[in-house]
């Protein structure tokens, strides 16, 4: 957009941004699992964490060093690779998962969970390939409606590989 440009107003009908946030107790360790799970990219927020920590805006403590890169230290998320991300901050502007710590350890199943969809013909694979990664199947679901598997994630996140 130019100097002279101004976007247009939001409309009480636009679509709303949105991505979905995990409690977990490992930011880094969740979005690494994740990423490779759903074959996602890990957002480098390294540039952003360097120019505030510059600027004095962010505390050393808040950062840690992962993979050879600065992160925050108490989130972190995965985009869609294909989706649009601001290369300032490494920050992705399409499907996100947001992992953030919580001192608290998960206590129940979950509320809300990930259906994946890689197809009937490729479950078992994926179910392979996801356990390889680190994931644990919880039970192998077979109904009038279809089959599925109910897995976790490392932390025991519920999801569903169909």
């Amino acid at each position: 957009m130019s100097e002279n440009e101004t976007a247009a107003p939001a409309r009480p009908t636009d679509p709303i941004h949105w991505k979905v946030v995990i409690d977990c107790a490992d930011p880094q360790a969740q979005a690494d699992f994740w990423g490779a799970a759903l074959h996602y990219t890990v957002e480098d927020n390294n540039a952003l964490i360097e120019h505030l920590l510059k600027l004095g805006a962010l505390p050393p403590e808040a950062t840690q060093e992962h993979n050879g890169r600065l992160t925050f230290r108490d989130l972190v998320a995965v985009r869609h690779p294909d989706d649009l991300y601001d290369e300032e901050s490494g920050t992705g502007l399409g499907r996100r998962l947001l992992f953030q710590r919580v001192p608290e350890p998960k206590t129940g199943k979950n509320r809300l969970h990930l259906d994946l969809h890689p197809g009937a013909e490729r479950r078992s694979a994926e179910r392979d390939r996801l356990t390889a990664l680190g994931a644990s199947v919880l039970e192998e679901v077979k109904q009038a409606g279809g089959e599925w598997l109910v897995m976790s994630d490392p932390e025991g996140n519920e999801f569903c590989l169909h």
